[in-house]
Formats: structure tokens, sequence, C-alpha cells
């Protein structure tokens, strides 16, 4: 299996995991939306919390020129972890949701 394939795959498991964990409030599905020919990957909640609707994206995962980025994560689950235990090297992980002009900083790609 190729590194970009193996890329696509590790990320639908990881959103997959999460995604199985139900909310302990509220009437809230987690969807899982996986754009391949984009690589686009994210999990949208969507229902609602008493009379509040709930309609936002927790986790969104691109891949871009052969690196995994971390664009969004609005969860408490350290998906980064996750990824480096199944042995994506830092060098192939941007954190997208940091400014650029920091990203140097964190010992993750820079882009």
């Amino acid at each position: 299996m190729d590194k970009l394939e193996h890329y696509r795959n590790l990320i639908e498991n990881v959103l997959r995991n999460y995604a199985a964990i139900p909310y302990a409030y509220g009437d809230i599905q987690k969807e899982l939306i996986f754009d391949r020919s984009n690589d686009h990957y994210q999990v949208l909640s969507i229902g609602w919390q008493q009379d509040r609707r709930v309609h936002d994206t927790p986790v969104h995962f691109d891949i871009q020129d052969g690196k995994i980025w971390l664009q969004h994560n609005m969860t408490n689950r350290n998906f980064i972890d996750e990824l480096l235990e199944a042995g994506v090297p830092k060098d192939d992980i941007v954190l997208g949701f940091q400014p650029p002009q920091v990203r140097h900083l964190t010992g993750f790609a820079v882009k």
C-alpha cells in the first residue's frame, strides 16, 4: 500500500473510532464526511441540545502534498498522538490550525 492510501485509511479509522463514541448529552449525531478524491476528512456534529441547534465540525483533516494536515480539533481527543503511535513521522504532520509563522516552533512539518 502506498503512503497516500495508508494515510487515507489511517485518518478514516481514527475518525471512525472518534465518531463511535456517543455524545453524553442532547440528541446529537456524528456524521463522517470522507472526500477521498480531494483528500478532505471531517466529522460533523448535528442535532439538538435542548432547544439549541447543533451543527458544527469538531474535527477536520486534509492531506496535502503527501502530508496530513490537522486543520481543526475542537475535541479533547489527541489525534496527533494517535497518528504518531500509528507510525506517522512528525515531518508528515502539519498543525494547520497554528499560524504559519509559528509552525516551525511546533516540532512538526511547516507545510
